[in-house]
């Protein structure tokens, strides 16, 4: 079953707020971090002013996945990510 947007949203928030809260992730997670924000980018009915936001949790992601240490890397964006949910959840 696919998900609509809510619930990609809600997922890309969920994924994001684990990093920040543990300062920790997979490879894989930034990869369905990309996945997401692919699939969101090119819905309709994606408010325009969370399509910034998503531009950056994709770079974010494809900074993750190419890290030495992604540790360092989630902990490098811990008050982006905050940011990047908290903006999410004001145009969700």
């Amino acid at each position: 079953m696919p998900l609509n947007a809510q619930n990609q949203m809600q997922l890309l928030s969920d994924i994001l707020s684990n990093h920040q809260t543990d300062c920790c992730g997979s490879v894989s997670e930034c990869e369905q971090l990309e996945r997401l924000v692919k699939s969101l980018m090119v819905n309709a009915d994606i408010h325009e002013n969370v399509k910034p936001v998503l531009e950056e949790i994709y770079r974010y992601s494809q900074s993750g996945i190419s890290s030495s240490d992604l540790s360092d890397h989630i902990t490098t964006n811990k008050d982006n990510l905050s940011q990047w949910v908290s903006d999410m959840n004001n145009y969700s």
